[in-house]
């Protein structure tokens, strides 16, 4: 605190030349006497760019600048507040509110007023270490309006704990109470404004905009406020940011300031952004909108903030609105029944009492002698407009009326007269909760009165309101709500476009062009991927694997299921072939049965027949398992049964044709060797080895890699999933074909070899034959699976085992049946010696 003192016993030295120019004001718009007085801070003329008071100690003299039309009004309606409470209100009975008003002239006259209204009546302030029982000049102060000078105020009063109710200053520092704990306000803090421009653009889709700003706190505070709010999110961009140069008192630019405003436009005429959001103060803006009336700037959509949304004196510039669509956000409009008749009436001073213009205080910021009549020529459009900013000093005034009503304990007749101090009056402030004209006044934990929010759009073309209400926003539900439609200052009256890049239709991801997140290049989703807006609009994403996709689409829908049926033209005919297979060899068993013993039977192998013929009867009969969708059980027969039906058959060819070279060849040459392999049924214990080895060739390529069925896309149509044995049943299949290639490679060999046999004995050409089919058959079926993945494999899988079967069963057995049934008489021991004899005799010939 001590260095706050210091500050203020600087400030205070010069008292002297303040007390003369701080007296109570003779002009009853600016004073009224009474129990307890009010001090009130208003821009009744604007002065952006004044510099006297930072080089001098002199108090400026406001008059010599422009008149600020709805700064005299907000002044009237706490004027007119006062008067209403003292009158006609049950709210303070037996006590009169006062007034001390000053113009502080948008920013060069905060101290003077400031300082004035903490002193005590013979205009001196003590320095104490205490300020808890002391009594300034006012209980409480409204205003300022703009942010910069509410700041400049509030450092002051808080040290007080003065009760400091402003009622336009919208900047999120005043929501701070450790730095500003006197500081309350009723309206919503910048940052509802600044949600309700950014849900207002993006309920019509406009994510490319401009933002220009003054160069002031107003400016940039809510500018950085609306570029945090977009940083939050990526559907608006900023196409640039500009400063607007600040004119002079009498709007004079110079020439430095009109090349940067030309600069300025220039670049507005120029860019595709059609949205701009201006913050800044209406005095700044009067240059700026003759400037884009002269560069022909139009289809402009014209955001406003507060400070000018609904500004009367720039809604009156000539030709203004062919600028564009003007949009601005302000505060709700209430109707204050009595204040239009209040604002435009002359004040009523005794003859004594009159102001003169010689007076001393000529300089007290407390004459306006020109508002009246101006305020006039703006009155249909201040009372068509509403009372909008109106209403909040309005509450203001009510607002410490009320903790007054509560401080005194004021009853319907009486209130207790006593000393009200800052502090205690500040606690009952923020306690109050009270309903005014239709709306609950109360202040929330950052001081501030939630009041609802309002989109308004200028017009021109109606008589009625200027200011035309077509959206509203709910600052407790942070929500926009549209209420009327817009009149745009387009062709066919259609919305305007201001997007750096047309919208991605369905099914289009964004990609994005250069640094800003809005401009982009729309990229068809492929087949096989979709676009989830609502996740990511930037990247399509990938179905799942049952799932697919056409291009463009937003969603997957489920692939076709894709397996052999039994209504197709491939499986009929390859089920004919399995029947024909099947009827054969159970012919084929039941005549080799019936014939066990005759030589033709016997010399085929005559039991091993058997153990071939009913691997391949079973091997038919279990065809079905090809057709139909796959599952685990069907799988395994695919891969474990068939194959295993085969190398059983397979391995019995080859050793019978290893019999027959050994039998006529061998036998003389290796007669012990021979004899062994008969006692021990060498051929039954190949068979048996070839078997397990199979068998546990198959186990583990089983127990290695899963077989349990899956899909996997067609190659030549995606979306048709092709339902199959797991990818490893094939190189399980290939592996397992490998031992059968080599088993019919040795029985080709041998088969050949024994060619030039008896003819009942000569079995070569038969086998020769049936491994020859096998052979290239499996070789075709393991090519054809390495280079395809369609649903054609499980057909030529299932050609392939079914014709390799029909090649033992009809090329190998099929002859013999054929000598058994019709020719009968060579089926005889003494046919078969006599050709064993002939055979015999041609070799020692």
């Amino acid at each position: 605190m001590g260095l706050w003192i210091r500050t203020l016993w600087h400030l205070f030295f010069p008292m002297q030349l303040l007390t003369g120019l701080a007296e109570p004001a003779e002009n009853l718009d600016f004073f009224l006497p009474g129990d307890y007085l009010l001090g009130g801070l208003f821009t009744l003329h604007a002065n952006a760019k004044g510099t006297s008071h930072l080089t001098i100690l002199q108090v400026p003299s406001c008059e010599e600048y422009e008149m600020k039309v709805l700064g005299y009004n907000l002044m009237q309606a706490m004027r007119f507040a006062v008067e209403e409470i003292n009158n006609h209100s049950s709210l303070l009975p037996g006590v009169q509110l006062g007034y001390e008003i000053v113009d502080i002239c948008y920013q060069t006259n905060n101290v003077q007023p400031v300082l004035y209204f903490l002193t005590q009546p013979d205009y001196f302030l003590p320095i104490s270490k205490d300020y808890s029982y002391y009594i300034p000049r006012v209980v409480a102060v409204i205003g300022p309006d703009n942010s910069e000078s509410t700041i400049t105020v509030a450092n002051f009063l808080s040290l007080f704990l003065l009760p400091q109710i402003t009622y336009s200053a919208n900047s999120d520092q005043l929501r701070n109470k450790r730095l500003y704990p006197a500081m309350l306000r009723t309206m919503p803090s910048a940052t509802h404004h600044i949600e309700a421009m950014v849900q207002l653009m993006l309920h019509f889709h406009w994510n490319w905009i401009v933002v220009l700003m003054s160069n002031d706190d107003y400016g940039r505070d809510n500018s950085q406020l609306l570029r945090d709010r977009l940083a939050r999110t990526n559907d608006i961009c900023v196409a640039f940011q500009e400063v607007l140069p600040t004119p002079q008192a009498n709007q004079f630019l110079t020439a430095a300031e009109l090349k940067q405003l030309d600069s300025i436009l220039l670049k507005l005429k120029q860019s595709t952004a059609r949205v701009v959001v201006i913050f800044s103060p209406e005095l700044v803006l009067h240059n700026f909108f003759h400037g884009a009336l002269y560069w022909n700037v139009t289809d402009t959509v014209w955001i406003a903030s507060e400070s000018w949304s609904i500004d009367p004196v720039l809604h009156n510039l000539p030709g203004l609105q062919s600028t564009g669509t003007f949009l601005g956000i302000t505060i709700q409009a209430v109707t204050i029944p009595g204040f239009s008749e209040f604002r435009l009436r002359p004040t009523e001073a005794t003859p004594e009492r009159q102001p003169t213009k010689n007076s001393s205080r000529a300089t007290c910021n407390q004459e306006c002698d020109a508002c009246l009549n101006v305020t006039k020529t703006f009155s249909s459009i201040l009372t068509l407009s509403g009372e909008r900013v109106v209403y909040c000093v309005y509450s203001a005034v009510y607002a410490v009326a009320h903790a007054l009503h509560n401080l005194l304990h004021c009853g319907r007749h009486h209130c207790t007269k006593k000393t009200v101090y800052p502090w205690q009056l500040l606690k009952e402030i923020r306690k109050v909760n009270f309903p005014l004209l239709s709306n609950q006044i109360f202040f929330d934990e950052q001081g501030d009165v939630p009041m609802r929010l309002d989109v308004v759009q200028w017009q021109w073309l109606r008589k009625q309101n200027p200011f035309q209400s077509v959206a509203f926003y709910f600052p407790m539900q942070q929500a926009l709500r549209m209420v009327g439609n817009i009149s745009w200052h387009t062709e066919d009256n259609t919305v305007p476009r201001s997007m750096c890049s047309k919208s991605c239709q369905q099914g289009q991801s964004k990609k994005s062009v250069g640094i800003h997140p809005c401009c982009f290049e729309c990229i068809d989703c492929q087949p096989g991927t979709f676009l989830n807006q609502t996740a990511d609009e930037y990247q399509c994403k990938s179905c799942p694997m049952s799932m697919w996709s056409n291009p463009r689409d937003t969603s997957c829908f489920r692939r076709k299921l894709a397996f052999l049926q039994w209504h197709e033209v491939p499986t009929i005919m390859v089920a004919m072939l399995a029947v024909l297979g099947f009827l054969s060899t159970l012919a084929i068993l039941v005549i080799f049965w019936r014939n066990f013993q005759t030589p033709m039977v016997r010399s085929a192998g005559g039991p091993m027949c058997i153990l071939m013929l009913v691997p391949l009867l079973l091997a038919f009969g279990m065809m079905p398992v090809y057709v139909g969708q796959p599952t685990v059980p069907t799988c395994i027969c695919r891969q474990a049964f068939f194959t295993l039906c085969y190398s059983v058959c397979i391995s019995c060819i080859t050793v019978r044709s290893f019999q027959i070279v050994c039998v006529f060849k061998m036998a003389s040459h290796l007669p012990r060797a021979y004899s062994f392999w008969v006692r021990y049924h060498g051929p039954y214990v190949f068979v048996v080895v070839i078997t397990a080895l199979k068998g546990v060739i198959i186990a583990s390529n089983m127990l290695t890699t899963p077989i349990n069925p899956m899909g996997h896309p067609d190659p030549e149509d995606p979306s048709v999933m092709i339902l199959s044995c797991h990818p490893n049943y094939r190189n399980g299949l290939l592996f397992n074909t490998s031992m059968d290639l080599f088993l019919s490679m040795v029985g080709f060999i041998f088969a050949y070899l024994g060619k030039e046999l008896p003819t009942n004995y000569n079995e070569a050409k038969f086998i020769t034959l049936s491994m020859t089919f096998s052979f290239t058959s499996s070789v075709s079926l393991c090519t054809f699976m390495s280079v395809y993945n369609g649903v054609l494999v499980t057909i030529m899988d299932l050609l392939v085992t079914v014709l390799n079967f029909l090649a033992i069963s009809l090329g190998y057995f099929g002859p013999k049946c054929y000598m058994i049934l019709f020719y009968p008489e060579r089926n005889t021991v003494a046919y078969f010696n006599s050709v064993i004899q002939g055979y015999t005799m041609r070799k020692s010939l």
